[in-house]
């Protein structure tokens, strides 16, 4: 029978997907699971102390720039005056009132 060169050009093995199988034994699976969930443990451990090495630096910069800023205000606040009157002088101004 007659083939169209169209027909030709799609049933190419060139053209189509190729698969490849591999046959493992049950163990060889087991074991091939084992290290692919050893690895998701090790990167999310190692995920989990670099998130806390980043989280204590954080930490450690908003202490240092808070205690700056209480330092700063407490440079800004203003002088209370120390040279307080009398208590017989401040009656006095109140009774000339």
């Amino acid at each position: 029978m007659y083939t169209s060169l169209f027909d030709t050009f799609f049933t190419d093995s060139f053209f189509s997907p190729t698969r490849t199988v591999y046959v493992v034994s049950d163990s060889q699976l087991e074991e091939i699971r084992r290290k692919q969930r050893q690895q998701e443990l090790d990167n999310l451990e190692a995920s989990r102390k670099s998130l806390e090495e980043t989280y204590h630096s954080r930490i450690k910069i908003i202490d240092e720039r808070e205690h700056e800023l209480q330092e700063e205000l407490k440079a800004l606040a203003p002088v209370e005056k120390k040279t307080e009157l009398p208590s017989e002088e401040t009656e006095k101004c109140a009774v000339k009132s």
